[in-house]
C-alpha cells in the first residue's frame, strides 16, 4: 500500500519530470546531439513562429522569463539562433533559427518523437492518451 507521499500529485509530477529529463538526455546524447529539452522546445517554437522576442518565447514554451535569456544566449553561442533588432520595437530583439539551428532541430525531432513513448512506457497506448489529455487539462489556464 503506498504511503500518503506517494499519492501526492506534486511528488509524482516531480518524479515523472525526472524520468522525462533522464530519457531525453540519454536519447539525445546517444544521437549524438547536444541539446537540452528546453533548448529543443525553444528551437521548435522559433521554427513555428520566427521573429518572436525572448518574452514571447518564454511564454510560448512556459519557461521562466528571468532565465530564458540564458537559454537564448547558449543557443546563440552554439550558432543555432540569431538575434536581430525588432522591426516593431527597437528595444526588443527578434529571434530566428540559423541554418544550423534548423538542421539541429530537424535532426532532433525524430529522436524526441521516439522517446515520448519511453517516458510513459508503463502505460498502454490508451492510458498514455488519457494521461496526456488529463495533463493538458491540468496545465491549461484556469478561467
Amino acid at each position: 500500500m503506498p504511503n500518503e507521499f506517494e499519492t501526492m500529485p506534486g511528488h509524482l509530477i516531480r518524479r515523472l519530470n525526472q524520468r522525462s529529463t533522464a530519457v531525453f538526455q540519454k536519447r539525445i546524447k546517444d544521437a549524438p546531439m547536444e541539446l537540452t529539452s528546453v533548448q529543443f522546445a525553444a528551437l521548435d517554437a522559433l521554427s513555428r513562429e520566427p521573429g518572436m522576442d525572448q518574452a514571447q518565447l518564454a511564454a510560448r514554451i512556459a519557461y521562466d522569463r528571468a532565465t530564458i535569456g540564458d537559454v537564448v544566449k547558449r543557443l546563440v553561442q552554439k550558432g543555432l539562433v540569431a538575434r536581430a533588432v525588432s522591426e516593431t520595437d527597437r528595444r526588443a530583439r527578434s529571434l530566428h533559427l540559423t541554418p544550423e539551428g534548423t538542421a539541429a532541430l530537424d535532426g532532433a525531432r525524430p529522436v524526441v518523437t521516439r522517446l515520448q513513448a519511453e517516458i510513459l512506457e508503463g502505460l498502454s497506448a490508451e492510458e498514455a492518451a488519457q494521461f496526456i489529455a488529463l495533463a493538458r487539462k491540468a496545465v491549461a489556464p484556469q478561467d
